[in-house]
């Protein structure tokens, strides 16, 4: 079990979110560094992609930045910039500094590093963790055999 996102700052919404407002819904949580490759080339599209794809009412997509190297380059004001240039409009929470160079939510949840790929189910538990890529068509079939179990249909 994962604890609560650590945010310092929320983009893209008009409140502070927490893991609990999704509950009922599949969450795919995108945590990416906006300097990292991997995220900019794999992770991110393939969020933009989900969005495109599953309703909003059975899956809801967030993003987690996670900055663990470059803290100068990669602020909050830098991040909104980044979000607008790439179209990115789900939420994003800015992880909160931690007590080293790793991020709080980062540590806490034993992340690897960026890109990282988390799917909570409807109850809010972690499914799936996916550290780097993933293929679209292996987590298309993991969300909707997620979004699948309502009302006990599997």
């Amino acid at each position: 079990m994962v604890s609560e996102l650590h945010a310092s700052e929320w983009l893209n919404s008009d409140k502070a979110l927490s893991l609990a407002d999704f509950h009922g819904r599949v969450l795919v949580v995108e945590v990416f560094q906006m300097l990292c490759p991997g995220c900019v080339s794999y992770g991110l599209p393939q969020a933009l992609r989900i969005v495109q794809t599953f309703a909003r009412e059975d899956v809801a997509v967030i993003g987690l930045h996670s900055v663990f190297e470059h803290h100068a380059a990669m602020t909050p004001v830098s991040l909104r910039a980044f979000l607008h240039e790439y179209h990115i409009t789900f939420p994003v929470a800015v992880d909160a500094p931690g007590t080293g160079a790793m991020p709080r939510t980062m540590a806490a949840w034993g992340l690897e590093g960026t890109p990282t790929l988390l799917l909570f189910d409807r109850q809010g538990q972690v499914r799936a963790r996916h550290f780097g890529t993933v293929p679209d068509m292996g987590l298309g079939a993991q969300i909707m055999s997620l979004v699948a179990e309502r009302d006990g249909a599997l």
